[in-house]
């Protein structure tokens, strides 16, 4: 891969508005980049399971699912052994007869899985699918190269996205436990109990009306907020 390849790749992490928009980049970019390519897809082991993270433009839908819900094929293969997988001629490939039969159905000949190393992942592979037999031979090593850079930009972006929602949690954490402690003032000032016994009482009403705890304090917090309507003393 040239240098101005890695820096269009660096070039897109800085453009990229999340991790969905950066591979679908990073797929397009590789029907681009790597000759005899038609469409490309990244395959990813995640809560235990395969899923695409993204595929290029021109896709077939079902290319990669097919895979998976067969448990058989040449991105199964790279993902689950590490081992590159080619099929040069889907046409005279017998390792996976019903994988073979759809995608020679939807125009692909040829078939490129490259395994990628993921930070935080069992398992992945870039995928290649040529419309050619034999489309993908010649470009093998630029396929390789590809994955391998391809590879780092994912695990990159993989940390910064589970870095953004840590940070998520712990504010949605933070949040919780203020409304929860104003709710317990609340009740401690209207009942004259303490913070203990508060608890314990809006934890009662939160299990008997099958509401969740924040959601109820919520509740409790925004109607002590509503300000009073003037003419009747009520709050609204």
């Amino acid at each position: 891969m040239s240098s101005e390849t890695s820096d269009t790749l660096d070039q897109a992490m800085v453009r990229s508005s999340g991790l969905d928009t950066l591979l679908h980049d990073l797929t397009d970019r590789a029907v681009r980049e790597v000759p005899g390519a038609a469409a490309c897809s990244i395959t990813v082991r995640r809560a235990d399971r395969l899923l695409t993270l993204a595929g290029s433009d021109g896709l077939p839908s079902g290319l990669d699912l097919r895979q998976y819900e067969n448990g058989s094929g040449p991105c199964v293969e790279a993902a689950e052994t590490g081992a590159e997988q080619y099929a040069p001629d889907l046409s005279a490939e017998s390792r996976w007869p019903s994988y073979t039969w759809y995608a020679l159905s939807v125009g692909v000949r040829c078939v490129l899985a490259v395994p990628i190393d993921v930070e935080g992942e069992t398992g992945a592979a870039l995928n290649f699918y040529g419309e050619e037999s034999g489309a993908l031979g010649a470009a093998r090593e630029a396929a390789r190269t590809f994955a391998a850079r391809a590879g780092d930009a994912i695990s990159v972006a993989l940390r910064i996205e589970r870095r953004r929602q840590s940070a998520a949690d712990v504010r949605t954490a933070l949040l919780s436990r203020s409304v929860i402690d104003q709710a317990i003032g609340i009740l401690m000032a209207r009942e004259r109990i303490d913070g203990r016994i508060a608890l314990e009482r809006l934890r009662r009403v939160s299990q008997d009306r099958n509401v969740k705890l924040r959601d109820l304090c919520d509740q409790l917090v925004a109607r002590v907020s509503r300000p009073s309507d003037p003419a009747s003393g009520r709050r609204k």
